[in-house]
């Protein structure tokens, strides 16, 4: 199973429309599942996403209350043998990446996806993959736009980071 993953779209501050390179993307790769970790901003954007394909997803700090109150803020989703667990990352201490892997300290999941930073990182610590897919509209201080995809097969999980340039 192919899983797209991302996060921090700030949609529609940096477009009405999903970047192209996102979209086939996604479709060129077969992905069955669209995780979305976080700061959609508009409470339509999830719509975008849905007409790809299946969505699971969580709010960030970004997000109105309609989309807190459908996803949450904080969420474990067995995949394929595996069990991702998805947060935004944001909060009042530390960084990014060790409140992301706070929020789920007492669970056993294979890999913690997360966004809020915009910086894409792909890291395994032990036996438990980080995934942090970037940005696929708002870049900040990274070279390029980014996402991630999980490939996912009999319990194991191999994620990768795509990056490409103007999100057209």
């Amino acid at each position: 199973m192919k899983v797209g993953v991302v996060a921090d779209t700030h949609l529609p501050r940096f477009g009405a429309r999903l970047p192209a390179a996102l979209r086939d993307g996604f479709r060129n790769e077969g992905v069955e599942l669209i995780v979305h970790l976080g700061d959609f901003t508009g409470a339509g954007i999830p719509e975008l996403f849905e007409a790809l394909g299946p969505l699971e997803a969580v709010a960030g700090n970004n997000d109105p209350p309609e989309l807190l109150a459908r996803f949450g803020r904080r969420k474990i989703l067995p995949v394929g043998g595996i069990r991702l667990g998805l947060v935004h990352g944001d909060g009042p201490r530390g960084t990014t990446i060790d409140r992301s892997v706070d929020a789920f300290a007492k669970d056993s999941v294979d890999v913690i996806c997360f966004g809020h930073s915009h910086q894409p990182l792909c890291e395994r610590r032990g036996a438990l993959w980080l995934v942090n897919p970037g940005s696929p509209t708002d870049k900040r201080r990274q070279p390029r736009y980014s996402y991630a995809i999980l490939d996912i097969a009999r319990g194991r999980v191999v994620p990768r980071l795509v990056f490409f340039d103007r999100p057209t």
